[in-house]
């Protein structure tokens, strides 16, 4: 190769090297909760981990903070502000009835076993009812059981009677009433500052908010029902004009790490944030008062929440003719479900 070509071909290569690689297309995520929350450091993390992996770095995630209160996720989304998020269905009231399908109590089952039969059974029974309309429903997942954090103990419910509770929507505004509680609406994320400020005396919440909320602080009696009170029904959505704005096959590669892989894995991360919470309530010195199957408050808990699924496949009759035999699906997926079980995509 003579001089003058050599130049030139060295010439291209520098030049050819100097041009930037394409950015990746960033996906926003809008959450609510502490920065510090599993929810932020596990499962949106390993769901962007996924994201990534599938779209060879062509897309990636990045989580956005402070955006509002969590009922306007589901509108930030829609609007196109942000392109995904996810948040408690319980705080828009009247929206979304299908999804307390797995808030029911009795159900028996850890928020590993519920999320993946809730996915399965909402997407067979449920979706053509467009609860979720505007938005690409990506995960559906439940924290573990809900129990009772007061400020004072309790030996019974009828103790809670008249007690300022804060409650979070779904199931729990109908088990607040069977109570007879003065229910307080909030987030969860305001739940420390209330209690600290004796707004409410106590809480209905998963025993992870009494690490993840620092709940153990002020709501130091932990009264544990046997297979909690309710789950909470959470989804994870995303813009469907932003997936749709993607090569077809990396949207393609988003679905497949999203659906039932993702609702397992947020349950099994909310599990497993419940133990650890539990272990370090009782270092911490928090009353923790796990009730019996056979002992008077369970008993008080069963005859109080006897025939609360009946209501609820009655109160969905108006959009779907087949709750009844969904909640019995659901049921007897989540019961049967091995921990662990690989997700079908």
């Amino acid at each position: 190769m003579n001089l003058k070509k050599l130049l030139v071909t060295s010439s291209l290569m520098l030049s050819l090297g100097s041009l930037p690689t394409l950015a990746a297309t960033e996906m926003r995520v809008a959450t609510w909760l502490p920065p510090t929350h599993p929810q932020n450091t596990d499962v949106l993390p390993t769901w962007g981990k996924w994201i990534e992996e599938a779209t060879e770095g062509r897309v990636t995630l990045k989580l956005e903070y402070n955006m509002g209160h969590p009922k306007d996720m589901f509108s930030l989304v829609e609007d196109g502000v942000v392109d995904a998020s996810w948040t408690f269905h319980g705080y828009v009231p009247g929206r979304f009835r299908l999804t307390q399908i797995v808030e029911q109590p009795g159900l028996g089952a850890d928020a590993e076993a519920a999320s993946v039969a809730y996915w399965r059974v909402y997407e067979k029974y449920f979706s053509d009812a467009n609860e979720h309309e505007g938005l690409e429903l990506m995960g559906l997942f439940t924290h573990a059981p809900g129990q009772i954090q007061t400020a004072k103990p309790i030996s019974s419910l009828a103790d809670l009677k008249g007690m300022k509770i804060r409650l979070g929507g779904g199931i729990q505004s109908e088990l607040g009433a069977r109570m007879e509680v003065t229910p307080v609406n909030a987030p969860a994320s305001k739940v420390y500052e209330m209690m600290q400020q004796g707004v409410i005396d106590g809480t209905f919440l998963p025993v992870c908010e009494q690490k993840t909320l620092r709940l153990s602080e002020v709501a130091p009696n932990l009264t544990l029902l046997p297979g909690g009170m309710y789950l909470g029904s959470f989804a994870i959505f995303a813009n469907p004009d932003f997936l749709d704005s993607l090569d077809p096959k990396d949207k393609q590669a988003i679905l497949k790490v999203s659906g039932e892989k993702l609702s397992q894995m947020a349950g099994q991360v909310w599990d497993q944030c419940g133990i650890d919470a539990l272990a370090a309530s009782r270092e911490a010195g928090v009353n923790v008062v796990e009730v019996g199957n056979n002992d008077a408050m369970a008993k008080q808990f069963d005859t109080l929440t006897k025939g609360l699924d009946e209501v609820w496949v009655q109160s969905v009759a108006d959009r779907s003719d087949d709750a009844e035999a969904a909640l019995k699906e659901l049921r007897d997926i989540a019961r049967s479900y091995k921990p662990g079980s690989v997700a079908a995509n």
